[in-house]
């Protein structure tokens, strides 16, 4: 697989990055990715990914854009309010980059199409804030053995995790919390979601061409107030209801 006059152009600063380089930017050419959710995490998740040069992107959301999405959802303009999400994004990635393949799945991702759906990607990013999609995204990741980038985010507090084999998502939350909260219930600062994001897309970059070390079986929790992150290690839980022995 070759590179156009103006792709060598597109991704010079990778090119010349030695993590990357040639080899690098090949793969994520060739990579196919979805993202699951296409709002506060996955709209900054979708750009930065499209803008590194991934091959095929896909994404999972039956929304349309209203008003209050755009303090934080940027992949949107105003003149979008009332479209599906993935029709407007599919418009903004290709102006973005055109050398980005876009597919659409404008439908609620559930354990009964979650497995087909995974199954024709290379990577999952899930970016979602409902704990049924986030455990059928979990288990169809497992089953196909997809490798998993979870993003999660409130009020000023974000976190990343990347979830391949054991320890899997459902070893860190194995049910729905019962004092669970959502962006609409308790809010969040717009800028939050595209540092979250933007992480998010990071691990999955270094996740396609192999650089670095990811967030593998870790959870990355940044404090947006104190301007503060840690990381802490996921064990394996062997009573995982998805996982588990």
């Amino acid at each position: 697989m070759s590179f156009s006059e103006a792709e060598v152009e597109r991704y010079a600063r990778h090119l010349v990055l030695r993590e990357v380089g040639g080899p690098g930017q090949q793969k994520l050419k060739s990579a196919r990715v979805l993202m699951v959710g296409a709002g506060g995490l996955g709209a900054p998740a979708a750009l930065y990914l499209a803008a590194a040069g991934i091959g095929t992107i896909g994404l999972v959301d039956p929304d349309a854009v209203s008003l209050s999405n755009l303090q934080r959802q940027v992949l949107y303009a105003t003149a979008d309010v009332g479209r599906p999400k993935v029709e407007a994004a599919v418009e903004r990635l290709a102006a973005l980059n055109p050398h980005t393949v876009v597919e659409t799945h404008p439908v609620w991702l559930d354990s009964a199409n979650a497995g087909d759906i995974v199954g024709r990607y290379d990577l999952v990013l899930d970016g979602t804030d409902d704990f049924a999609t986030r455990f059928a995204v979990s288990d169809a990741c497992l089953a196909h053995g997809k490798p998993l980038v979870s993003g999660a985010l409130g009020r000023w507090t974000g976190q990343v995790g990347v979830f391949h084999g054991r320890p899997c998502y459902r070893c860190l939350v194995p049910e729905t919390p019962p004092d669970a909260e959502t962006c609409a219930l308790v809010g969040v600062v717009g800028a939050l979601a595209g540092v979250i994001g933007s992480m998010m897309a990071l691990e999955a970059i270094k996740l396609v061409v192999g650089a670095g070390e990811p967030l593998s079986g870790k959870l990355l929790i940044y404090d947006a107030l104190s301007a503060e992150s840690r990381t802490v290690r996921i064990g394996a839980d062997p009573q995982c209801p998805s996982c588990g022995a």
